[in-house]
């Protein structure tokens, strides 16, 4: 009879639980263009080109020393890990917070021996009496007449769910991360490069003009001019040289652990360059980023909020019972059990409370700053993808010309080199385009990595990259 009681109880409370006052979530408007920008800028979508959430990182990052490093740094990156773990704790709260629709079932046992006077008992009656005791009982459980409790529930799987899909955009942050140090380290390894052979081409010219000088043929000024290049290219190998070592460190921290030496890259021209993506033709697509769909998990739980403020105005209904059994031993024999159930209903009524009151305008304010913030966060990934479709589109014009650029600049350098040997010009025409040249190499250099930087940059602000 307990036990049908217990399960009718426990019905009611459930079905009563359906009811709700969360207001129905609706999806706002995206307050972004639906298509991408288009002008000068952008060039058209190639054919070859694939959407980036179609593309796994495996599949987009062919270069086969950098998916080692990937793979490394989603096993032991910290950042990745802690991420990880809200995730975890976010659940473990969403399973507290459901199991309050249910009733706390919780069972105490007693016992205990008394000795009393033997002037107080019949003759031939034991002097000891034992008494023993179980007690099944439900700890004030509230029926979710007006979904109060589900609507905190539904709130804390919300949550839940967004703290997973920030997860996920910190493993597509931390992927692109690994790529961006990773060329980084090949681009500052080839400048570094390049500033030795730099290094060694004015040390022979610094002692060319030294010769001409000790034989009277140059003047001190133009030994003087030679010596500065030749400073310049010692503090660019030593800058160069320091930045590489702090590339290794970038290396190792997003790793979690010491990168191996075959896993680096010794210059740009040895990194397989990642596939090409497309955009897509609207810009719906953004609505799968990690990001905004955790933007729009804490919004449905502001929703969440709103019913279960709401709800905080009706009547609270909890309910305590108790079933116990107690039995008596005398003398060695026990009487019959005798069970016992108790049932305490306790109703809170909130006729008015300036805080219930205060809580409801909390929420629903609370709703407002979060779809304000959803929409904020569409328009950013709607500008950071915009953004990458411009470097996509002039990138290539800009290698061009820094190539053709550097080409003059060198045949320059060349020419100037022979008039001065020539005994033609002064040493000044050489140094100016000695220094011009590896200006233009330098930042042919930094034009490829940005071209490489590019790719990766809108992969990741695709959502490309999240598993």
């Amino acid at each position: 009879m307990n036990k049908s009681l217990l399960t009718a109880l426990s019905g009611i409370g459930l079905f009563l639980a359906g009811c709700s006052l969360t207001p129905q979530f609706q999806q706002p408007e995206t307050p972004v263009p639906t298509q991408w920008p288009t002008g000068p800028a952008y060039q058209a979508p190639r054919a070859q080109a694939v959407a980036a959430s179609e593309l796994q990182w495996r599949e987009f990052f062919i270069d086969e020393r950098l998916q080692k490093l990937i793979e490394a740094a989603l096993q032991n990156n910290r950042d990745l890990r802690l991420a990880a773990l809200n995730v975890e704790r976010a659940r473990a709260m969403y399973g507290i917070q459901r199991a309050e629709l249910y009733p706390s079932v919780g069972v105490q046992g007693a016992g205990g021996k008394q000795r009393q006077s033997i002037d107080l008992i019949q003759p031939g009656t034991a002097r000891t009496r034992e008494q023993y005791s179980l007690d099944l009982g439900i700890a004030a459980w509230e029926i979710d007449f007006f979904g109060r409790i589900r609507s905190l529930s539904e709130q804390a799987l919300e949550e839940y769910l967004a703290t997973d899909e920030a997860r996920r955009g910190a493993q597509i942050a931390l992927v692109a991360e690994v790529a961006r140090a990773y060329l980084t380290l090949a681009a500052d390894r080839e400048n570094l490069h390049l500033a030795r052979s730099t290094l060694e081409t004015q040390q022979a010219a610094y002692a060319l003009v030294k010769k001409r000088f000790d034989v009277g043929v140059a003047t001190e000024l133009d030994l003087k001019r030679a010596q500065i290049p030749l400073d310049t290219g010692r503090g660019d190998v030593a800058r160069y040289t320091q930045l590489v070592a702090q590339d290794r460190n970038a290396l190792d921290l997003l790793a979690g652990a010491p990168v191996a030496q075959e896993w680096l890259p010794p210059d740009l021209s040895t990194v397989a360059p990642p596939r090409e993506v497309a955009a897509g033709l609207s810009s719906e697509s953004l609505l799968r980023r990690p990001d905004i769909m955790a933007a729009e998990h804490r919004l449905k739980g502001a929703y969440a909020s709103i019913g279960a403020a709401r709800a905080a105005l009706f009547p609270r209904i909890s309910l305590t019972t108790s079933i116990g059994t107690a039995s008596n031993q005398l003398s060695g024999l026990f009487d019959a059990g005798r069970d016992t159930w108790v049932f305490m209903p306790q109703i809170v009524m909130p006729i008015f409370d300036a805080r219930v009151w205060a809580a409801l305008r909390v929420s629903k304010t609370d709703q407002a700053i979060i779809l304000t913030q959803y929409e904020k966060t569409i328009q950013t990934a709607f500008r950071e993808v915009a953004d990458a479709l411009a470097v996509q589109g002039t990138i290539d014009e800009q290698v061009a010309a820094q190539q053709s650029l550097t080409a003059a600049l060198s045949d320059s350098y060349r020419l100037a080199t022979q008039r001065y040997t020539k005994g033609i010009d002064s040493y000044l025409g050489v140094l100016d385009a000695q220094r011009a040249h590896f200006a233009a190499q330098q930042g042919l250099v930094s034009l490829r990595l940005a071209k490489l930087a590019s790719q990766v940059r809108l992969y990741a602000v695709l959502g490309g990259g999240g598993e």
